[in-house]
C-alpha cells in the first residue's frame, strides 16, 4: 500500500515537473527570423556574415520542402502585435546592408522557391562606385517582384548609439525612411538598428518616425519575446555548414540551446 502511494506521488511530481518544463521551454521560444548578409562563394567557415550561394540554396530548399510557413517579416510583427497564435513553423528571412550579391545570388534563389524576404538598405551606400552595393534599379526590380520588402538600415552604417547629437540620430532614422519611400512609392515599415545597437531614446525615435517594427542583429536574450521594436534574429553564416545546424537555428529554440551549452 505504501509503495503504491509512493508511486502515485512520484508520478504526480513527474507530471508537474514535465508541465513546468514544457512551459519553460515555450516561454523561451522565439519565432525564427533568419539574418543573412553576404551570399558569395569562397568564404571561410569562420566568416560570420557570409554564406555561399550553394549553402543558401540548400537552406531555402530545406525550408520549402519541409513545409515551413515562410512569411514576410511584417506578418510576424502583425501576429505578435495582435497577440494571435503563430502558425506552426512560421519563419521569416532578412538580409542586411544592401550588398550586390543579394541581387545577383540571393534573389534568384528566393524567386526559385517563392520565398519572401526583407532587405535592409544603407541609403547612402546605394549604387556606390566600388560596385559592391545594390543600385536603385536592382532594388526597384526586386521590389516590383512582390517577393522582397525593403526596410531602412539608416543613411549610413555608423551605429546610432555612437552618434552624440539627437538631431543627427533623428535624421538617420527619419530621412532614410523618406528616401526609401520616395524611391519605391510605398510606405516603409521596417527598421534595422545598425549593428543591433540602440537605447531607449533611439527605439522611441524609430517608433516616432512611423515604423511598425524593428530588428536587432542577435538573439537578444535580455529582450522580451513580444516587442515588435526589438525583434530577435538568428545569424546565419558559413558556420551553418550542415542542415542539422541550420535546422536547429531555424527551430525557434536555438538560443535556449546556446544558453545551456554555455553553462
Amino acid at each position: 500500500m505504501l509503495r503504491r502511494k509512493i508511486l502515485i506521488v512520484g508520478f504526480a511530481i513527474s507530471i508537474v515537473a514535465l508541465f513546468l518544463l514544457i512551459n519553460f521551454v515555450r516561454a523561451k521560444y522565439v519565432v525564427p527570423i533568419l539574418m543573412y548578409h553576404h551570399v558569395v562563394s569562397g568564404a571561410s567557415k569562420e566568416n560570420r556574415v557570409v554564406v555561399s550561394p550553394a549553402e543558401f540554396q540548400r537552406q531555402m530548399r530545406f525550408l520549402r520542402n519541409n513545409q515551413y510557413n515562410i512569411v514576410p517579416l511584417e506578418t510576424v510583427a502583425d501576429l505578435m502585435r495582435d497577440k494571435k497564435k503563430m502558425p506552426a513553423r512560421t519563419i521569416a528571412i532578412t538580409l542586411d546592408d544592401g550588398n550586390k550579391d543579394n541581387y545577383t545570388h540571393a534573389f534568384p534563389i528566393l524567386k526559385k522557391y517563392n520565398i519572401p524576404a526583407t532587405m535592409f538598405i544603407i541609403i547612402d551606400e546605394v549604387g556606390r562606385s566600388q560596385g559592391d552595393k545594390l543600385s536603385w534599379d536592382e532594388i526597384k526590380a526586386m521590389h516590383d517582384s512582390g517577393l522582397i520588402t525593403f526596410g531602412s538600415h539608416c543613411l549610413g552604417p555608423e551605429p546610432l548609439i555612437n552618434i552624440m547629437h539627437e538631431t543627427e540620430i533623428k535624421r538617420q532614422v527619419f530621412d532614410s525612411k523618406k528616401a526609401l519611400e520616395a524611391k519605391l512609392g510605398r510606405v516603409v515599415t521596417a527598421f534595422s538598428y545598425p549593428e543591433g545597437l540602440f537605447n531607449g531614446r533611439i527605439k522611441q525615435l524609430v517608433m516616432d518616425a512611423g515604423y511598425k517594427l524593428a530588428v536587432v542583429t542577435n538573439p537578444g536574450r535580455r529582450f522580451p519575446n513580444n516587442d515588435v521594436f526589438l525583434l530577435k534574429r538568428q545569424r546565419i553564416s558559413s558556420k551553418s555548414y550542415n542542415l542539422f545546424v541550420f535546422w536547429l537555428q531555424s527551430s525557434g529554440y536555438y538560443n535556449l540551446i546556446k544558453e545551456y551549452r554555455k553553462k
